[in-house]
């Protein structure tokens, strides 16, 4: 549960004065702009505002395509509606590259962690219920929320862009690097260290902080990373194709938006894109395939396969869920990159109340930032240790690249047991994989 808000403060910075909100326990500066765009154009970064910044409110998200089909009849959506949205009224406007940013009070050099949203590279914002950053600044920790562009916004190949810019596709994949080089360049005057930034991600967040990582011309930028339930969805899902195969696709995508050109689709009112996103998916099986990260040869240099064997030396940090979206393959990979790169796996094993869903895809999202009562489900004591230890295990790998700390179950590197995080106890275990099966074959995917 968040804090209760008290008045409102202002700061200084390189940017430009900023107003934002005084908490008990922290400061929060919501909405902060990091970049700006053009539609299918790579991001410039924000170095400046004019007056004060008025940092009280969020800012708006990137349109998706649930803002004009949200299809309650499909359970996924009805499900992650209930656990993430309901209640809440977003704002949605192409302007969307914002922060929000929780600080400690008096913050001086402290670590930060800054969070990319999962929602399979087509949804999601950066203030749904359980991204809050106040149980983590009392922990001396300043933690950021970014929104990236998202769907044919963030997404989109074409070879207009390639002539244009050298480079083709991946804007919220660039989105989400901009970011990370707004923050290290301007987090200290909110009181971060910017040479000791862990990334944290989940889900589609998660896949896009591994590409990150894959790439060696990022080196320096950022000291850690953590992958909830992101970091094994190699191959199934996330194996991107070069950006020129995924050309005919958005040439289809501009006919169905009743485009003649690439040109008039920049021009194009939402509705129409938002219309097209629906007519192509009904046609094409393989929408998800193309509409996702591609091979550009700048951002994702090469094919990840290879990339894979020399990713950054890093502190990496992974997890996954006992119901998670093809939870056996998410396991399997993960464990694996953890062995190679010597680093710490949890599994989330730990059932949620109020229905038969499991651990589901993303349920470890209000446990890891202390959100657990901002929603409907009746979360008891053991959650609440539970989300105490992730928080400090978190708080203490953003520090040091070590989660452990004093107090808490002890954390072995190495992907050989992760840390497993059940009803009764947080203790090393050997990953059960005939459960993940047989809670795959039985639950579905991603979840009950």
């Amino acid at each position: 549960m968040t804090d209760k808000q008290i008045g409102a403060v202002r700061l200084e910075t390189a940017c430009g004065p900023v107003r934002g909100n005084e908490r008990e326990d922290c400061l929060e500066f919501l909405g902060v702009p990091y970049a700006r765009a053009e539609r299918f154009a790579y991001a410039s970064a924000v170095e400046h505002w004019d007056g004060v910044l008025d940092a009280t409110a969020f800012g708006p998200a990137c349109p998706q395509n649930r803002g004009w089909h949200e299809h309650m009849e499909n359970p996924t959506f009805r499900f992650y509606k209930r656990e993430f949205r309901e209640g809440s009224v977003f704002t949605y406007s192409e302007d969307c590259l914002n922060l929000n940013i929780y600080t400690p009070k008096q913050a001086k050099s402290c670590p930060v962690v800054l969070f990319f949203h999962g929602g399979g590279f087509e949804s999601g914002i950066n203030c749904e219920s359980p991204f809050d950053g106040g149980e983590l600044a009392k922990r001396g920790i300043i933690t950021v929320f970014a929104n990236y562009r998202l769907g044919p916004l963030g997404y989109l190949t074409h070879e207009g862009v390639q002539k244009q810019f050298g480079r083709d596709g991946n804007f919220g994949l660039d989105d989400q690097l901009t970011a990370i080089r707004w923050v290290k360049r301007h987090i200290g005057d909110f009181g971060g260290d910017g040479e000791n930034i862990t990334l944290l991600g989940q889900s589609a967040g998660a896949i896009s902080i591994q590409y990150l990582c894959l790439n060696h011309a990022n080196e320096g930028l950022f000291r850690r990373a953590a992958m909830m339930s992101g970091a094994g969805l190699f191959p199934r899902f996330a194996l991107p194709r070069r950006a020129a195969d995924t050309h005919a696709y958005w040439e289809e995508f501009i006919r169905d938006a009743g485009c003649k050109s690439f040109d008039e689709l920049k021009k194009a009112p939402l509705d129409a894109i938002f219309d097209a996103v629906e007519t192509i998916r009904a046609r094409r099986k393989d929408s998800t395939y193309n509409t996702m990260p591609v091979i550009d040869g700048y951002l994702i240099p090469e094919r990840i396969e290879k990339l894979m064997r020399d990713p950054l030396r890093l502190d990496y940090l992974i997890g996954f869920t006992n119901t998670d979206m093809v939870a056996p393959v998410m396991a399997w990979i993960g464990m694996d990159f953890a062995k190679k790169n010597n680093g710490f796996v949890y599994f989330f094993d730990l059932d949620s109340p109020g229905d038969a869903s499991g651990a589901f895809h993303s349920c470890d999202l209000r446990y890891m930032f202390g959100t657990l009562h901002n929603g409907w489900r009746p979360y008891g004591g053991r959650d609440d240790e539970v989300s105490g230890q992730l928080m400090d295990y978190l708080a203490n790998f953003a520090r040091s690249g070590d989660p452990n700390g004093s107090g808490l179950p002890h954390w072995q590197r190495g992907g050989r047991k992760a840390l497993r995080f059940t009803k009764n106890s947080t203790a090393m275990s050997y990953v059960n994989y005939l459960r993940l099966v047989l809670n795959f074959l039985k639950k579905g995917d991603p979840k009950a």
